[in-house]
């Protein structure tokens, strides 16, 4: 029989030995050697082809019906629910609320006497996670398991077949063949590995719960987002109320699917309208704020911008950009100084984007520069345009895609869009929109 050993393999050139070392002794990597997993064989070679060639026309696809979690923004994000043997990593900060979202999935699908949910307690203790059930107001029933062996856990797995399993968290699983501690590169790995087998193995979907690095990045090796499914990350701030999960990943659906969730005092509800949520608390006629309609995969948001310039006291006048990328803002503050001619050199500049959510969308461009164009010059948009367009360093405006859904989700809330039809020139829609 095979026996297990533990190896210490570089990630870069393959080489590999028994003891740990910080410089690879073989292509002089510092930090690349890590733990791993290594059958030991025997002197005699074993027949190992077992393997089988099958043509693609011979190959019968099961399409089975998705299990729908019974959060409906959860199943959107999925592509439609889940599939069997499905690996789904769900990640974000702290208190974000993934155990929340998973707990509340866990007693949806329990509610079906059909099914069997299997939680694995890593972090906390099943008492802790009865305090949240009760919390949460939860009916169904579950089985809990206190363990961070990932051998032990996949034993359960299989002993009690559940219809759905999940893992909090996957950082704090080891296992007994490699000596590293919990949430080690080698661990997280091997650990991911097994899992993933097991669920493939017997079909059954299973959640994953990923911790994040201080730079915001999924902890652990990034074969663990390779060797899974699925893909959610978990955003927004723990002071605002929204939430959003977007899929990264998904290999059994679209990509481009965002699902909005709001936190509440009997947990993660989802949103059906977030646009009205965004604008509930706008102060209309005001310098300095503009609404534009974001693209969050295929769902169009109303978001408010908000800017506030005012004469800087400091050699290098500040730039603060909350709820936007920096270096973007710094290119706008540029045009509209170079294209449009507004004496910004001496200003602290304020942009931020209300509700605590992120925007990557270019399409926001153009409400930035009308937002800080607004509080420069002291003169207020009409309260209901909508701006949306993507911004040149030449200072065109340009059209942006999914502009038709935009438009109709604007004027459903009440609002015209204002986009690159309003002017050839970031300089000519301020004239138009502000008179200047």
């Amino acid at each position: 029989m095979a026996k297990a050993r533990a190896l210490f393999v570089c990630q870069q050139c393959g080489y590999s030995q028994s003891q740990w070392a910080g410089k690879c002794p073989s292509c002089g990597t510092w930090n690349s050697m890590v733990e791993t997993v290594s059958q030991a064989t025997g002197s005699k070679r074993q027949e190992v082809n077992k393997a089988q060639v099958l043509k693609l026309s011979e190959i019968k696809v099961l399409e089975k019906e998705r299990v729908k979690t019974g959060e409906k923004e959860l199943d959107s994000v999925l592509g439609g629910g889940l599939v069997s043997g499905m690996v789904v990593l769900v990640a974000g900060e702290p208190g974000i609320g993934k155990s929340t979202l998973l707990t509340q999935t866990a007693l949806h699908m329990a509610q079906n006497k059909y099914n069997k949910i299997l939680y694995v307690c890593g972090e906390e203790s099943a008492s802790q996670v009865a305090l949240r059930v009760r919390r949460l107001g939860g009916k169904g029933e579950m089985l809990l398991v206190e363990s961070s062996d990932v051998d032990e856990i996949v034993g359960k797995i299989e002993q009690e077949k559940p219809s759905l399993a999940i893992v909090d968290s996957i950082q704090t699983l080891t296992t007994a063949d490699l000596t590293g501690t919990a949430g080690s590169v080698g661990q997280v790995r091997e650990c991911a590995s097994r899992l993933t087998t097991c669920a493939k193995r017997l079909g059954i979907p299973m959640f994953l719960v990923g911790h994040v690095t201080k730079e915001g990045a999924i902890a652990g090796p990034r074969v663990l987002e390779h060797v899974v499914d699925t893909v959610l990350w978990f955003e927004g701030e723990r002071s605002q109320s929204l939430r959003l999960v977007r899929a990264i990943k998904n290999r059994f659906g679209p990509t481009d699917e965002v699902g909005v969730f709001e936190m509440t005092e009997v947990g993660l509800m989802g949103v059906d309208n977030p646009s009205q949520l965004l604008l509930a608390e706008r102060v209309k006629n005001v310098p300095g704020s503009v609404v534009s309609v974001v693209l969050e995969g295929k769902r169009p948001i109303l978001a408010e911008i908000q800017a506030l310039t005012t004469s800087s006291q400091l050699a290098v006048p500040r730039r603060v950009a909350t709820g936007i990328d920096f270096a973007r803002m710094q290119m706008l503050v540029a045009v509209l100084m170079r294209r449009a001619g507004l004496h910004l050199e001496g200003e602290d500049i304020f942009v931020n984007v209300t509700g605590g959510i992120k925007l990557a969308d270019r399409g926001v461009d153009l409400a930035i520069c009308l937002a800080i164009a607004s509080a420069f010059l002291n003169k207020s948009l009409p309260a209901e345009v909508a701006a949306v367009g993507e911004v040149g360093l030449l200072g065109e405006v340009r059209k942006v895609q999914g502009l038709d859904k935009r438009v109709k989700e604007a004027k459903r809330l009440g609002y015209r869009v204002a986009s690159a039809e309003s002017g050839k020139s970031v300089a000519a829609a301020i004239k138009k929109l502000l008179g200047e």
